[in-house]
């Protein structure tokens, strides 16, 4: 009698077991392929922190105290992702998901979807406060996102400890509107079909939380940014938000990738000047007019579409014609000419304190304007 054809998750779970014993009894490293690098460095860790995978598995909740503060600090974090979560729950309701909130130190500030509670695997693990870092239960996708600063995929050995191999989770890092690392967001099912594909969901949804985060912030106008060619008005696009003197307030990780030059974690503001090769009022003009489009120089001689918005304009939908680049935009140069006469005349002809005012030299009011300058100009 032939033998009965072995299924693909079967495989899937005999190959995690090989690699849990070449790496936790055989400390020997993995050949490639065998399971994500990032699984394997998180498991590695544990094993320096002396943990053992056959210890028992205990999920600590942190002091009153600690909660209280923890309560505090995050409160910005779980308003802005209590929408997205609502609408993340609809996605997995019939698939025995649900989705955790952490802070910066894996520690729960928020759950959502459907949980049952008579389940201690379940119950346990989504307590407000209780300790999911990858130091107190080991390698999981809170722990690893939050070490690794990716979006990470785990189904069940691939967890460090025995005892929590009923998960399957994916997590994703989320960034804060100064591109430090606020917390993360996890989806979580127990003794779940694997579903590899909530790896994208979760980022989608970060992606969200983070677009969220930074409209939260207090500024003046919002530029959405693409490459030319590329639709306008989805999550895929980068965002800057700007206060009223062309500080910016805040932007997204996918403008963050964009345009290099922003400022890292724990540096001082940038003004937009600095990042776009153009003069801020530029911006604040074009979200003014009914086709608000323009492309934008950056110093590293590329250039985005930009859609500049005002803040009181930021819940309206994009319009369809936004959405497209149009196909004979408005040269760069006339905006800018036009901008530079409007500050002229408004400074009744005194071309040095238009150039103040535009934050750019007077030879360059005189070369865009095409005239020379002047005795004593």
């Amino acid at each position: 009698m032939a033998n009965a054809p072995v299924s693909s998750a079967s495989l899937r779970l005999s190959g995690i077991e090989n690699a849990r014993r070449t790496v936790m009894q055989d400390h020997t490293p993995l050949p490639a392929g065998w399971i994500a690098p990032w699984i394997e460095r998180s498991w590695q860790r544990c094993l320096s922190l002396g943990l053992a995978p056959h210890d028992p598995l205990t999920f600590n909740l942190v002091s009153d105290a600690q909660v209280r503060r923890t309560r505090e600090a995050n409160q910005r974090l779980v308003k802005t992702a209590q929408p997205i979560l609502e609408s993340l729950g609809r996605a997995i309701v019939n698939t025995r998901y649900f989705a955790i909130l952490t802070n910066t130190e894996g520690v729960v500030v928020d759950v959502s979807g459907s949980i049952d509670r008579a389940d201690p695997r379940a119950d346990l693990i989504t307590r407000i406060g209780t300790d999911l870092s990858e130091r107190s239960i080991g390698t999981t996708a809170i722990g690893t996102a939050l070490t690794e600063l990716q979006p990470v995929w785990l189904h069940r050995g691939e967890h460090f400890f025995a005892g929590s191999s009923h998960y399957s989770c994916a997590g994703a890092p989320l960034f804060g509107p100064d591109g430090a690392c606020v917390g993360m967001l996890d989806l979580t099912g127990i003794d779940a079909v694997e579903r590899p594909e909530l790896k994208h969901l979760v980022t989608q949804s970060a992606q969200k939380i983070e677009n969220a985060l930074v409209l939260s912030q207090a500024h003046k106008l919002m530029v959405r940014l693409n490459w030319p060619g590329n639709a306008m008005g989805s999550e895929a696009d980068g965002i800057v938000c700007l206060d009223a003197d062309g500080w910016i307030t805040g932007a997204n990780p996918i403008a963050r990738q964009m345009v290099p030059n922003l400022a890292a974690p724990g540096q001082a503001a940038i003004h937009v000047s600095e990042v776009f090769g153009l003069p801020y009022q530029l911006l604040f003009d074009a979200a003014r007019r009914p086709d608000a489009m323009l492309e934008i120089p950056l110093w590293t001689g590329l250039r985005l579409q930009a859609l500049p918005i005002e803040r009181a304009q930021e819940n309206a939908p994009v319009q369809p014609h936004q959405r497209v680049v149009a196909s004979d935009p408005m040269p760069l140069r006339d905006i800018e000419t036009a901008l530079i006469k409007k500050a002229v005349d408004q400074a009744r002809g005194n071309v040095a304190e238009a150039a103040r005012a535009l934050g750019i030299s007077r030879a360059t009011v005189y070369r865009k304007l095409g005239q020379r300058a002047g005795p004593g100009a």
